[in-house]
């Protein structure tokens, strides 16, 4: 059920984001009074599942989820209709419109999808404002770190300073801010102690392939709050509510060095030392190959830090939502830079259609949606605008030299450059999503 509803938040979010997009070269189009043949969304090879003609648009739904398009007469795009360019250009054909008036239509598509990121953060902030976990506060107890973060130099305590000298105030964005930024240092206190970490060769490669999130994560304390069935720890006699600080004397306070600790028990007995309101107790249990104890620990951040949080009027959330989207432009180019890295290699990196899903939270919560609906509607204005034939950007880059050069490409020239960019860009798909087949059987 998690995996339909993944898909389903996918389905709609490409849609909204893909009708948007379209539109933006539709209404540039009528703007110059150019003819748009098609509006579709996904596409229809052979067949549609639903068309219908409007004032000499025809309008449809594809059967193939990979995007959409609008058809534009008199332009060379996916549909290679060779024979419609064989003929005389006609006035509301795209190719008998000026330069600077096609530089605009082809812009559309990108310009929407950056409103469309605009006007949901307006609404996201000015609606459910901003909350988030304060650094200073996760310092209380220090960091938790996995057992990459330790490969890196981190250890479990480590309170939190800066990364190549720059504070981050929110904590849940420092993995991030390390892999954009490239940063090589970290500052942490360690025992009251000020301690600079170096970053072994290769961490931010490591990094950017590691799929847990518990890379840095909250310390907390291990508050018992639920059990899972045929608890070992349950059936040995422990309750909700139960502090666990120890197993088999070994103090482990808090949750995150008590999952390490206990892997290292599978198939013995333990004693899990534990504090019941005034009381100490010490659980005998045996474990299975598992090596856990059937325990949800209370993992409720209100429980135990105090969450900054910002409200916003409409008016404020304006300029706010400006500022959100130019940040998200720019930490998607960073992210586009490190492809080609060669210390990083991002690019081993790169998922199809099951990565994007797999951002989208198992369960269907809307703040979430749109939140991802605006960084993915960013990330396809960025990638329409790469200089790539069959991409926008590349009919950009094209009428770009015909601007400055006042010689327009051949229509011969540019069919080959189409084709050229629609082999690049199946190529791509086909490499993305191979990906994450073979992530899925590894």
């Amino acid at each position: 059920m998690e995996i339909i509803i993944k898909i389903l938040q996918l389905i709609l979010s490409l849609s909204i984001l893909v009708v948007v997009h379209e539109f933006g070269h539709f209404f540039a189009a009528k703007i110059f009074k150019t003819r748009v043949e098609k509006f579709y969304l996904f596409f229809n090879p052979w067949f549609s599942i639903f068309k219908f003609n409007y004032k000499g648009t025809e309008y449809g739904l594809g059967w193939l989820p990979l995007g959409g398009y609008v058809k534009i007469s008199g332009m060379i795009d996916e549909s290679m209709d060779k024979e419609a360019m064989k003929k005389p250009p006609q006035p509301w054909e795209f190719r008998s419109k000026p330069a600077w008036q096609r530089l605009i239509i082809m812009l559309g598509g990108v310009i929407m999808n950056v409103v469309l990121a605009i006007f949901i953060y307006i609404f996201m902030l000015s609606y459910y404002g901003e909350e988030y976990l304060p650094t200073e506060e996760v310092n209380k107890y220090g960091i938790s770190a996995d057992s990459l973060a330790q490969e890196m130099g981190f250890r479990n305590g480590d309170k939190f300073i800066s990364l190549d000298g720059e504070y981050i105030d929110n904590f849940q964005k420092i993995p991030m801010n390390l892999i954009l930024n490239e940063a090589r240092t970290a500052q942490v206190i360690r025992d009251g102690e000020k301690i600079d970490i170096t970053f072994p060769e290769g961490s931010l490669s490591k990094l950017v392939k590691h799929k847990s999130t518990l890379f840095l994560s909250v310390r907390i304390p291990f508050i018992a709050e639920k059990f899972s069935k045929n608890s070992v720890a349950e059936s040995a006699g422990m309750q909700e509510g139960d502090t666990v600080y120890g197993i088999n004397g070994v103090v482990v306070k808090y949750f995150g060095e008590f999952r390490e600790e206990i892997q290292k028990h599978k198939n013995q007995d333990v004693v899990i030392d534990l504090k019941r309101n005034d009381d100490t107790l010490h659980l005998a249990m045996t474990l299975g190959e598992d090596g856990l104890i059937g325990v949800y620990p209370k993992g409720d951040l209100n429980e135990f830090f105090e969450l900054k949080e910002k409200r916003y009027s409409v008016v404020e959330a304006i300029p706010a939502g400006f500022t959100k989207t130019w940040d998200g432009i720019g930490n998607y180019l960073k992210q586009l830079k490190l492809l080609f890295s060669p210390e990083i290699k991002a690019y081993e990196s790169i998922g199809g259609f099951g990565t994007i899903a797999s951002i989208f939270p198992p369960e269907w919560h809307w703040e979430s949606f749109w939140r991802l609906t605006a960084f993915l509607s960013i990330m396809l204005a960025i990638l329409n605008i790469l200089p790539i034939p069959a991409l926008d950007g590349g009919h950009v880059m094209f009428l770009i030299y015909e601007i400055v050069a006042r010689r327009k490409p051949s229509d011969k020239f540019l069919e080959y450059a189409q084709i050229v960019g629609m082999v690049l860009l199946f190529s791509l798909l086909i490499w993305a999503n191979g990906n994450d087949i073979i992530r899925a059987f590894n």
